[in-house]
């Protein structure tokens, strides 16, 4: 009965307190018996939680999984007009975000695509192609830029190389001069990670690739500083640098190889009975 002194029991504890006379008291959905009535107070606190500020949200008993059906008074018609303004601007700022944070992408990769080019040909030969250049073809082009960068860095062509010289190191005797224990036999054959399996190697991907025609250029000027054009020399550079370090990195890979191949654990050392 409702003036006894009875506590309320409803899913997830929605009232707290034994029940007050005074208390409004509702019957919010399908459950029968002791679930039935709640205070309007309790429900309406309960569903703030369920709601979390949105006060749009539909809420559900869970028990008998019926929608509650929530109300509110009329609204003005300047009051009207604000919240549909609210509500339009919360669904279409997630796709505005989406959109500002694409278009900075995609000029970032125009004006990196732009100082690419000027640094590889030069200054002034740079300027004087993009001018002659038709301009969509360089709203299209010069973005390809950082893009064609990062895929090339992602092809990891000194591990092709090491696995084919680790099969026919045996053929060529020279290579384990160059290379020491690269056709050594090893007891195991130790697991790989593979080469995104981190976030520190998607940024040193990432990274490397954009920072590559600055590195190509230094090198070309540093190695090459005879030949004239500074596109030959920069793309000289390029390669001469991916040629050495992808030697020094191939040399690396193949010592932890051997490293992680000869790891042995060791016995517990037994402790001496005091």
């Amino acid at each position: 009965y409702i003036g006894q002194k009875t506590l309320i029991m409803k899913p997830n504890n929605i009232c707290h307190y034994e029940d007050d006379r005074t208390a409004e008291w509702v019957r919010p959905c399908r459950c029968r018996g002791s679930t039935k009535w709640v205070h309007q107070a309790c429900l309406q606190r309960w569903v703030d939680e369920k709601q979390r500020g949105n006060s749009t949200a539909r809420v559900a008993c869970p028990q008998c999984n019926a929608e509650y059906l929530i109300v509110f008074p009329k609204l003005g018609p300047v009051v009207y007009v604000l919240d549909l303004a609210d509500r339009l601007i919360s669904k279409a700022g997630p796709f505005a975000a989406a959109g500002i944070m694409v278009g900075s992408i995609y000029w970032t990769a125009v004006t990196y695509g732009a100082v690419t080019v000027m640094q590889v040909v030069g200054h002034k030969e740079g300027l004087d192609v993009m001018e002659r250049a038709d301009p969509l073809f360089l709203l299209i082009g010069l973005p390809t830029i950082p893009v064609m960068l990062i895929l090339g860095k992602m092809i990891r062509w000194e591990d092709y190389v090491l696995r084919l010289w680790r099969k026919y190191s045996n053929k060529l005797q020279i290579l384990n001069s160059i290379f020491p224990g690269i056709g050594c036999p090893v007891p195991r054959i130790p697991a790989e990670a593979s080469p995104l399996a981190d976030h520190v190697s998607a940024t040193r991907i990432l990274c490397g690739a954009l920072v590559f025609p600055t590195i190509a250029t230094i090198v070309g000027k540093l190695m090459f500083s005879s030949v004239n054009s500074n596109l030959q020399r920069t793309i000289l550079g390029g390669i001469a640098f991916v040629a050495i370090k992808g030697a020094f990195k191939v040399y690396f890979k193949q010592q932890q190889y051997l490293r992680q191949a000869h790891r042995k654990i060791l016995n517990f050392p037994e402790q001496e009975e005091a």
